[in-house]
């Protein structure tokens, strides 16, 4: 008989291995998707200060490798493939994944995930984690007292820019046009903040260092002007911030499932989607906090529902 799983997680970071977890640990028949590495964006994170309970000792990488193990202690399967559609019409949904399987389950999660968008310059990747950061509540205590770069001229670079003030010395907000086009409220605030610097009409030509940032190339735009800004001799690094938005990973679910304006799903506080059987957890819905805690809590809460939808719909 062709094998029918209760709760198929696409997806395998802090939510979708959350997921996989609560759902195995309540005895249904588990399998995690997961296209590349498990993780998402955590694992690029050196040190995780804010997960409660985490110790000195934790890292992004390490954290996960704690999920991965108690996913699979409590018997879910993880599968490396990645989904190339969904048929989510009837009550049995088919998953078909790029190495020709057609997968059978009951409901599935989806923990996606959502990515910053990224500046696609010159030592960006290789200093990612090192000096590079796209998320200031989980990294700005990491600059205390030091000058940081904050890249973006949206409402949520804005915000995060003055939320640096609380840590950095110095906050320089590099924007690309010649005016804001956040609320005039925020513009007003980081305006009036003495911590804060604007550098207008500029964009991130290159970022450089030898294992952290050393120093940051700015290209103004409508002079051409190349400056270079050095980190302090006597700090020897200094922050980037890149608020630049995010990009939520739900290309292959338009259509199928209901998507606000910016492509993230619009659930309820039970994680479920406007289809049945279907729920989302993690950076890939409407939310207004992405950070691994919230994650693993979608997942959770997903998990649950899943299992009771399960028991009201085939029992």
């Amino acid at each position: 008989m062709e094998k029918i799983f209760d709760v198929v997680v696409i997806g395998a970071g802090p939510a979708g291995l959350s997921a996989g977890l609560y759902a195995a640990r309540a005895k249904m028949n588990v399998l995690v998707l997961e296209k590349s590495r498990t993780g998402g964006q955590i694992v690029t994170t050196e040190e995780v200060a804010n997960y409660p309970g985490s110790i000195p000792e934790a890292t992004g990488p390490s954290l996960v490798a704690r999920m991965v193990e108690q996913c699979e202690e409590f018997g879910a399967e993880i599968l490396k493939d990645s989904v190339l559609d969904i048929d989510l019409d009837s009550d049995i949904k088919i998953i078909k994944t790029n190495s020709g399987k057609n997968i059978k389950t009951k409901s599935v999660i989806i923990a996606t995930g959502a990515s910053p968008r990224k500046l696609d310059c010159p030592g960006e990747s290789e200093l990612t984690g090192k000096g590079i950061s796209y998320c200031a509540t989980c990294d700005a205590d990491f600059f205390t007292d030091l000058e940081v770069y904050c890249i973006g001229g949206g409402d949520t670079a804005l915000e995060e820019a003055m939320y640096l003030t609380k840590f950095a010395r110095k906050v320089n907000v590099v924007h690309r046009r010649d005016e804001f086009r956040a609320a005039k409220s925020i513009v007003e605030k980081i305006k009036a903040n003495d911590k804060i610097n604007l550098i207008y009409d500029s964009v991130v030509e290159e970022i450089k260092g030898d294992g952290i940032v050393e120093s940051l190339v700015l290209k103004n735009k409508k002079t051409g002007q190349l400056t270079e800004h050095l980190a302090d001799e006597e700090d020897g690094t200094f922050g980037v911030f890149v608020f630049v938005g995010y990009i939520p990973q739900t290309e292959l679910f338009k259509g199928k499932v209901e998507l606000d304006e910016r492509g993230y799903f619009l659930t309820d506080s039970d994680m479920k989607t406007n289809i049945e059987g279907v729920f989302a957890a993690g950076d890939v819905r409407q939310k207004s906090l992405r950070q691994v805690v919230t994650a693993t809590a979608d997942g959770a809460i997903a998990a649950v529902q899943a299992e009771k939808y399960i028991e009201h719909k085939f029992s």
